[in-house]
């Protein structure tokens, strides 16, 4: 892993997003995935994914494998179910945080089964989520699976460090993950905060409208790549919902 020199600003607009819509998925993504591949256009730091999705109750992901990956999923609205190969099942909502390492492999599902949730009685709600992922330490590491509460801690105002492997942040951390150069940090405001400093940091407004110091306005679906910088106050217009990835080093010769 190698680390860049040249403080960067680059902003990615939620409307140039590459998109994947069939029957019951409408989903965006940040960086190249699946058939939408740009080879100038893979990550940013560690971060290879982040995809916005928004799935059909009753429908969702079938059971299908990763490895070597850390996944984190946050739900922005409604519920998902997961279920894996080592026997994990949990239902995902706002304010949870989960987070699943691949490792040497892992089979998982992911499914809107909301419709199921409410006392047995039928509703047409959608999930929305984003999820992550972000490159371990090392391959082959033993498989894992982490999900906690922190609704409590969001309710305050400012960033709240999701999941992290950094060190710094160890008595602060609601999940671990192992990447030990890499926090996600998000934060629910209508209000200021300010981004941490750090040689990479992707920041997505998952949703309302902020204000960046030095960018302007930026939207629901938008996105800020930063190198070699941070510091710079978000101001919320209005109830907003940002995700910060903060991370210390990048893909190797790429």
């Amino acid at each position: 892993m190698s680390t860049l020199t040249t403080p960067h600003i680059d902003v990615h607009r939620g409307g140039d997003r590459r998109k994947t819509r069939v029957s019951w998925l409408d989903s965006k993504h940040s960086f190249s995935f699946g058939e939408h591949y740009d080879p100038d256009n893979t990550h940013h730091g560690l971060l290879l994914v982040n995809n916005e999705d928004i799935v059909l109750p009753g429908q969702g992901f079938d059971t299908h494998p990763h490895r070597d990956m850390e996944i984190v999923t946050w739900v922005l609205d409604g519920s998902l179910v997961h279920q894996d190969s080592l026997g994990h099942a949990g239902v995902i909502y706002p304010g949870l945080a989960q987070r699943m390492s691949a490792g040497t492999g892992i089979m998982h599902s992911e499914k809107n089964d909301s419709w199921r949730l409410d006392n047995g009685a039928e509703h047409d709600d959608p999930v929305h989520f984003v999820q992550m992922w972000v490159v371990p330490d090392e391959p082959g590491l033993t498989p894992g699976y982490q999900q906690l509460e922190i609704d409590d801690e969001l309710a305050r105002g400012g960033l709240v460090t999701v999941a992290s492997g950094l060190p710094k942040y160890r008595d602060r951390t609601a999940i671990a993950i192992n990447s030990s150069h890499s926090a996600l940090h998000v934060a629910r405001t209508d209000a200021a905060i300010d981004l941490p400093e750090a040689p990479y940091l992707h920041l997505f407004v998952a949703r309302g409208e902020v204000e960046m110091e030095g960018v302007g306005a930026l939207y629901a679906g938008d996105a800020v790549r930063l190198t070699r910088s941070g510091g710079q106050r978000i101001t919320a217009r209005g109830p907003a919902e940002i995700l910060v990835w903060e991370m210390h080093a990048r893909l190797g010769g790429q």
